[in-house]
């Protein structure tokens, strides 16, 4: 059994602030790399108990360089760096029997979702899929359903959980924290949550009925909703993405993977005219 496990950060046990997901803070984010080494650790261990003979983690925040590979569990692999045509879900194929979701967060506007935003939260407002806001475990999802993966387990903090229980149905999730602000949560101690994680992994693999890959309509159409109109008009460089608005971007296409790439070409575009596309 092949598991792939792609990892974020702000959903980590004891993670509550951006200082404790940027490099740029020394000894804040090398307490972040830790909380989340050890909860993508403690999912590793699941699925081996389960009787995974393969795991992939994709490290799937940021500069995509934050799990110690040091401190890695045995028994799995690791993708690091951040130039992916796939992002958070790089690694990924058909192969695979089963994704995890490891320290995710809630999309852009959820309620009181801890750091919640979007793939880029300094440039993306909105991001719409077939007309409904969507957040990475929604967009993440689509991509293992078009190669046939269901995502069977996710982690992070009480507003992730339901909006993934939304749209996956019969999805385990552990709850490492309930936030009541975008900055605060009541969290759970990494000591606790690692056992709750495993054990969470080895059922989400062994349970019973089987979760079904996620299944986007064709043709998805995917909506962006920048910050900044800069972003929106240099976004439409690209041919196969067409205006919607000042803002607003628009791209269809029959397959979603492909629609996936023009999605994340379009931001990766739209976040360098941010601040002027020339500009030093």
């Amino acid at each position: 059994m092949k598991v792939f496990i792609s990892a974020d950060m702000e959903g980590a046990s004891g993670i509550t602030s951006t200082k404790q997901c940027s490099p740029k803070e020394t000894t804040e984010y090398e307490r972040g790399r830790k909380f989340l080494t050890g909860d993508v650790n403690a999912a590793v261990r699941g699925a081996l108990a389960a009787g995974a003979n393969e795991v992939l983690v994709n490290d799937s925040h940021g500069p995509m360089t934050n799990i110690l590979i040091e401190e890695l569990q045995e028994g799995a692999r690791l993708i690091s760096g951040s130039n992916k045509p796939l992002l958070q879900m790089q690694g990924v194929d058909g192969g695979f029997d089963a994704a995890f979701f490891v320290a995710y967060h809630a999309r852009e506007g959820s309620g009181v979702g801890l750091l919640n935003h979007t793939i880029m939260g300094s440039v993306v407002q909105e991001i719409r899929c077939n007309g409904e806001a969507v957040g990475e475990t929604a967009i993440n999802a689509g991509i293992a359903g078009a190669l046939d993966v269901p995502v069977v387990l996710l982690t992070g903090d009480a507003e992730v959980a339901r909006e993934a229980r939304g749209r996956i149905p019969g999805i385990e999730t552990v709850t490492v924290k309930d936030s009541f602000d975008r900055h605060a949560s009541n969290c759970i101690p990494p000591a606790e949550t690692k056992g709750m994680i495993e054990e969470a992994a080895k059922k989400a693999l062994t349970g019973s009925p089987r979760v079904e890959p996620l299944k986007v309509d064709l043709p998805v159409v995917f909506e962006v909703t920048f910050r900044s109109t800069a972003s929106a008009g240099m976004a439409c460089l690209f041919p196969s993405v067409k205006p919607a608005g000042d803002k607003t971007v628009e791209i269809i296409d029959g397959d979603y993977l492909a629609a996936f790439k023009k999605l994340w070409g379009a931001l990766v575009l739209g976040r360098t005219a941010m601040g002027g596309a020339l500009e030093s």
